[in-house]
């Protein structure tokens, strides 16, 4: 049986490990709880650069140094930067725990940030934006999120622009990660052929230079959605098209609530969104549902790719399936929506890297791991009332954010599909604008 252990070091650094039998790996790393939310305003796309950089040799480690380390022994290393976290991980067979633990601590707490390297590296990630410029279905939720939440580090990219990543430093580089990687805001997690006493021993051994207080607070501004119109004409063969409106933060009362309300309207083939638009009527080629949540707010969107020739006819329909959701659910439907999160979650936990990110995850938002029959029993407390309620509120309570990219001619004004959602949200768009 699997069983999540915790333990808080002296430095304040806390430890957590998961045992699975019958493993020969072990899939482990660190969690910072910062990412590109962290930045001030002449910081952007430093948290993603750091990530970068941290793989770009230390005092005892060049580069290549750390690469053939870790793949001398078959193992794997990797980093990843999101809008408010930040992770470094390694996947690596079990007599190689202690390789990987001090190969994590060496390029997070001796980092040398050469400045060649950083001059590199700086090409590497232009190359990314340009990249990233260079796919529509990137952009159009760059746009999404930098007009759901207007001039707030919330909605930046979290790569950055050219010109803010070509003008930072090593001290730059330096001042974000003293402020930001402390121990009261890092979890270092371990899943699979892990021995819990073990892993903390090395862990203490290993991260003692990890700072345990920041230079200076962190950055953290309180997120205020927006909402608004963001259109980019260009001459695609399809039209990339997000329709959002403000969700739910983690803490909240309806987060799970918004979940289920995301994959009964586009959560799979059996959705409404995907029968209606996709099946149905072939509007598209592709249409979801999603809420992300936040420390603080959320997004609930309906994301869908077509030719340009349909949009006069899906978005119509796609607000109708909103309005339809706001006035009736079926138990069905919630029943298959739970069955579906039950089986992500219980196939998450069959592979370590998945079940490490998420006790890491657990730990960064609420500070403790969530036992499997407790997620369930907030699924379970969900009703068809709870949700058409959910429903109302969230697509016809507060301005949308449309968010589009491709060939939009036929794409309606904001104003009309406001008049379509509610009389309510277009008054107030007209205020906000």
């Amino acid at each position: 049986m699997m069983k999540v252990k915790c333990t808080q070091l002296p430095s304040g650094l806390t430890v957590v490990t998961e045992r699975m039998p019958h493993l020969e790996s072990v899939a482990l790393g660190v969690w910072i709880k910062s990412g590109s939310r962290n930045e001030t305003v002449d910081e952007h796309g430093i948290a993603h650069l750091l990530e970068h950089m941290a793989f770009k040799g230390t005092r005892r480690r060049s580069a290549r140094q750390i690469a053939e380390e870790i793949e001398n022994v078959g193992g794997e290393l990797n980093a990843a930067t999101s809008t408010e976290t930040t992770s470094y991980y390694a996947r690596v067979l079990k007599d190689h725990v202690p390789l990987a633990v001090d190969i994590l601590a060496d390029i997070l707490t001796d980092s040398t940030f050469d400045a060649e390297e950083l001059r590199r590296e700086k090409h590497v990630i232009l190359q990314e934006i340009g990249a990233a410029d260079d796919t529509p279905d990137d952009v159009v939720f760059d746009r999404f999120a930098e007009t759901a939440y207007r001039d707030q580090t919330v909605g930046r990219p979290i790569l950055g622009t050219p010109d803010t990543v070509m003008s930072f430093s090593p001290d730059q580089i330096r001042h974000y990660l003293g402020r930001n990687y402390t121990t009261d805001r890092i979890f270092i997690v371990a899943a699979g052929a892990v021995e819990h006493d073990a892993f903390v021993r090395e862990v203490e051994t290993r991260f003692s230079a990890l700072p345990r207080l920041p230079h200076s607070s962190p950055v953290l501004d309180t997120a205020r959605y927006t909402g608004g119109d963001s259109r980019e004409s260009r001459d695609l063969m399809d039209a990339q098209v997000l329709l959002g409106f403000e969700g739910k933060a983690y803490h909240a009362r309806d987060f799970y609530c918004s979940q289920i309300l995301a994959n009964i309207l586009g959560g799979g083939m059996s959705s409404r969104l995907f029968q209606e638009v996709r099946e149905h009527r072939g509007l598209c080629y592709s249409v979801y549902a999603f809420h992300w949540g936040f420390s603080d707010t959320g997004i609930f969107g309906v994301h869908a790719a077509t030719g340009g020739e349909n949009l006069p006819e899906l978005m119509p329909v796609i607000v109708d399936e909103l309005r339809k959701s706001s006035m009736s659910i079926e138990q069905q439907e919630i029943e298959r929506a739970r069955a579906q999160i039950r089986a992500q979650l219980l196939m998450g936990q069959e592979s370590p890297a998945a079940r490490a990110g998420q006790i890491a995850r657990q730990m960064m938002l609420y500070g403790r791991p969530i036992p499997n029959e407790e997620l369930m029993e907030r699924l379970s407390g969900i009703t068809k009332e709870r949700l058409t309620d959910l429903a109302g509120r969230l697509f016809f309570d507060t301005v949308p954010t449309l968010s589009a990219i491709g060939p939009l001619e036929h794409l309606a004004p904001m104003s009309d599909i406001l008049s379509s959602l509610s009389p309510r949200a277009a008054e107030t768009h007209a205020v906000a604008i």
